[in-house]
């Protein structure tokens, strides 16, 4: 039997992310793009729902999105949960959880906690950087399509992409709706 757990998005703001990364908006760049600046590509999306099981993380790099036309979008993030081994062998997990899980890639993690799984909407002319191994999911969005711009290694998905299932290991499928303008003056 699976559960539903309704979210409830909160905007981005450079705050109210700051455990999970950054939000980049815009600024004034006194030097010119030139080779030695990091390449974006264009990641064409469509038809995603405001509902989720599944959340992934990057050990080894952070990543960067925002939507093409300053549209608004959502993403659903977890805190980081890597678990670091020091020289003495022992563990320090960052996060609350007890099981430690190995990736393929060779990482401990521990599975991302169910209650502290949030969503965000992202508005304006902003970028989200994740910090490194931020559990994350999306964009979604409520249009036929968007494009993103995206930030991130060339083979970032072959090579450190793990994907935990909340529904196969939880029983739970995460919802939300789109928030209406007059909420998010509020928040």
């Amino acid at each position: 039997m699976e559960k539903v757990i309704n979210l409830i998005p909160i905007e981005a703001t450079y705050e109210t992310f700051a455990d999970f990364g950054q939000i980049i908006e815009p600024s004034r760049d006194c030097d010119h793009f030139g080779p030695n600046d990091a390449q974006l590509y264009i990641m064409p999306l469509q038809d995603t729902s405001f509902g989720f099981s599944k959340i992934t993380h990057h050990a080894n790099v952070t990543q960067c999105i925002g939507s093409i036309g300053a549209r608004v979008w959502y993403l659903g993030v977890s805190k980081p949960s890597l678990i670091e081994v020091g020289d003495d062998d022992t563990r320090r997990v960052v996060g609350t959880s007890t099981t430690v899980v190995e990736s393929k890639y060779g990482h401990l993690f521990a599975p991302p906690p169910v209650e502290e799984v949030r969503v965000f909407r992202v508005s304006g002319t902003k970028f989200v950087k994740y910090n490194r191994v931020t559990w994350h999911v999306g964009p979604l969005f409520s249009d036929t399509s968007m494009d993103f711009y995206n930030l991130e290694l060339s083979d970032t998905d072959v090579v450190d992409e793990r994907t935990y299932d909340f529904r196969k290991n939880n029983g739970v499928i995460f919802r939300f709706e789109e928030l209406k303008e007059e909420e998010t003056s509020s928040s």
